[in-house]
C-alpha cells in the first residue's frame, strides 16, 4: 500500500518527549514565580531624605527588580532545556527503537522469501521482545508450514504422475498391436483411472481441509461412528476382522461430512492393516475431561515408535498397504490430522504393545442436543459385529 511520507516514529518521539519536557519546565518556573512574588512587594516606600536616612538600609528591590532580574535566566534555562530534551529524546527514542528496527528488518527478509531467519531478541521480557518472540514462533510455523507444502506438492506431483504414465504406456502398447485383445487393456486403464480419480478427491478433501472452508454444526462423533461402521462392515466381513463399537453421546461442533470421513478412513485404515481371517478393530467414543474422544484400534503387525510418528504425513505408506488390493493413495491419515487440525483438535498415533496402531482424535466437546440424545439412547450405546472367520 502506498503513503504519502511523513515524520518517523523517532522525530515524533523526540518532539513528544522535548514538548513533555518543556512544559514541565514552564509550570515549574511559573510555581517559582509565584513562589517569589508572595515574598517581594510591587513597590518599596523609603519616605523622604533626612539627616536620620541611611541609604545603604533603603536599597531594598521591587517586583520590577525581581521581573527584571528572573525573566533573562528563565529565558535562558528554557533554550538549555528545549536544546537538552531534543537531544536527549532524539538519543534516547533510538535505543527504544533498536528492537523494533530489527522487527522490521526481519520481515522485510520474510517478505523476499526467507523465511529462516530469527530475530532472537536478547534481554529481558518487555513488549518488544514479546513481539520478537511471537514474530520468530510465526516465521518457524510459516517454515515448517512451507516445507510441508513443499513435500506434499513433490509427493502429488509423483503420485498424479504415476498412474497418468501407466495409462500413457497401455496406450502406447495398444496403439503398436492393433489386433491385440483390448479386454485386459480396458480393465487395467479402468484400474488405473479409478486411482487417479481417488487420489484427485483425497487432494481436495485435503485442500478443504487444511482451507477450513466448511460450515460448522452440531455433530455427534458417536452416530458418526456407528454409519462408519454399517458402511464399511462388508469390507470387514470379506477380511474377516471383527468390529466392536462402544460409546455414549459425543457432541462436539464441526462439519458433519468431514467428520464422518474422518471416522470413515480411521476404521478403513485399522480394517486394511490388520490380522487377515482373525483381526479385530475396536472403535469407542465419549466426551472425557471436557473433550469428545474418539479412539480407534486393531490388531495387526509390530510397529516402531519411529515409524508411527510418519503415518500422518501424506503419501507415507507401510509395506501391507503397498501389497493389499485396497492400497488407497496414501492420503488417508494425513487428511485425518488435517480434518482434526480444522476442528481445534489433537491426533495422537500409539503402537500398540500386542500389535496394531491405536488413533486417538480429541475435539472440543459441545453441549449435547435433546434430539441426538433421544436417538443414540433409541440405537443403543454399543455395537458388536462380529463376522465369520
Amino acid at each position: 500500500m502506498d503513503r504519502q511520507p511523513g515524520m518517523s516514529v523517532r522525530l515524533k518521539l523526540t518532539l513528544s518527549y522535548a514538548g513533555f519536557l518543556m512544559l514541565a519546565g514552564v509550570l515549574l518556573l511559573a510555581v517559582v514565580w509565584v513562589f517569589l512574588l508572595r515574598y517581594v512587594p510591587e513597590t518599596i516606600y523609603t519616605g523622604p531624605p533626612g539627616p536620620l536616612t541611611r541609604p545603604g538600609l533603603v536599597d531594598v528591590p521591587d517586583r520590577s527588580d525581581l521581573l527584571a532580574a528572573f525573566v533573562p535566566k528563565a529565558a535562558a534555562m528554557l533554550a538549555f532545556l528545549l536544546l537538552f530534551s531534543l537531544l536527549g529524546g532524539w538519543l534516547l527514542a533510538g535505543s527504544m527503537l533498536a528492537p523494533l528496527t530489527r522487527i522490521t528488518n526481519a520481515t522485510r527478509l520474510t517478505g523476499n522469501g526467507s523465511l529462516s531467519h530469527r530475530i532472537q531478541l536478547e534481554g529481558r521480557g518487555d513488549e518488544f521482545r514479546e513481539l520478537a518472540d511471537a514474530f520468530d514462533t510465526m516465521l518457524a510455523r510459516l517454515e515448517a508450514h512451507d516445507a510441508e507444502q513443499r513435500r506434499f506438492a513433490a509427493n502429488a506431483s509423483h503420485e498424479l504422475r504415476t498412474p497418468l504414465a501407466i495409462t500413457q504406456t497401455l496406450l502406447d502398447v495398444a496403439r503398436g498391436d492393433p489386433d491385440r485383445d483390448n479386454g485386459e487393456l480396458v480393465e487395467r486403464l479402468h484400474t488405473v483411472n479409478a486411482r487417479a480419480i481417488d487420489l484427485t478427491e483425497a487432494l481436495l478433501l485435503l485442500s478443504r481441509a487444511n482451507q477450513r472452508s466448511f460450515t460448522r454444526e452440531h455433530v455427534d462423533l458417536s452416530l458418526a461412528m456407528e454409519e462408519a461402521t454399517e458402511t464399511l462392515l462388508p469390507l470387514a466381513e470379506k477380511r474377516g476382522v471383527t468390529i466392536e463399537t462402544a460409546g455414549d453421546t459425543t457432541p462436539t461442533i464441526g462439519s458433519h461430512a468431514l467428520l464422518l470421513q474422518l471416522t470413515t478412513n480411521l476404521l478403513h485404515n485399522a480394517i486394511v492393516h490388520n490380522v487377515a481371517g482373525r483381526g479385530t478393530v475396536w472403535a469407542t467414543a465419549g466426551v472425557r475431561a471436557g473433550s469428545a474422544v474418539l479412539t480407534v484400534e486393531n490388531t495387526g503387525e509390530q510397529l516402531t515408535p519411529q515409524f508411527v510418528a510418519t503415518l500422518g504425513e501424506p503419501f507415507q505408506r507401510g509395506t501391507q498397504r503397498i501389497r493389499t488390493d485396497h492400497a488407497g493413495v496414501g492420503l488417508g491419515l494425513a487428511i485425518v490430522r488435517s480434518i482434526t487440525q480444522a476442528h481445534d483438535g489433537t491426533l495422537t498415533l500409539t503402537a500398540r504393545p500386542a500389535g496394531g496402531l491405536r488413533v486417538t482424535v480429541r475435539l472440543p466437546a459441545a453441549p449435547p442436543h435433546t434430539g441426538e440424545v433421544a436417538a443414540h439412547s433409541a440405537a443403543g450405546s454399543s455395537t458388536s459385529t462380529p463376522t465369520d472367520n
